[in-house]
């Protein structure tokens, strides 16, 4: 990993607009605001870590953004062959490890629609790999095992 300390805020200001900013507003927990849409969300540490679990915690927006990446890329392409991707839904589990404290895995189950059941086998391996593609996928660290149940789609 790279990890860049910049001292100059005016060098950050001159590559690109900032995507959010985070807040911490103490009892272990953020507010994280989209700076384009003003739209925030809390976070909170999770209960294995100290916290209270009431609120998603970082590493289970690590997990979620998974999910959410693939299911949006693949609604893209979707749209692009004349159809919608609507109702389906993806459970997600995180699975951490200790030494050191990170994320090791992260399960999907994807629950296809009955209306998008019988879709046939070439679209279905447009889709998945269109979602294995997602950016999110290429961003995670290889260590980081993912485990995806297609459901019907399998």
């Amino acid at each position: 990993m790279i990890i860049k300390s910049l001292t100059n805020n005016n060098l950050i200001t001159n590559y690109t607009t900032m995507t959010s900013e985070i807040h911490y507003i103490g009892g272990l927990r953020t507010t994280c605001t989209h700076l384009k849409s003003g739209s925030d969300f809390e976070t909170d540490a999770p209960i294995d870590n100290n916290g209270k679990g009431e609120r998603f915690s970082p590493t289970d927006l690590l997990a979620t953004s998974l999910g959410a990446c693939m299911i949006t890329v693949m609604g893209i392409k979707a749209r692009t062959m004349d159809f919608d991707l609507n109702d389906i839904r993806i459970e997600v589990l995180k699975k951490m490890a200790t030494d050191p404290r990170r994320v090791s895995g992260i399960d999907l189950a994807f629950h296809i629609p009955e209306s998008l059941q019988n879709l046939d086998a070439k679209t279905i391996a447009i889709l998945k790999n269109t979602g294995l593609t997602c950016p999110v996928a290429k961003s995670l660290h290889p260590d980081i095992l993912v485990n995806i149940d297609w459901g019907t789609w399998a």
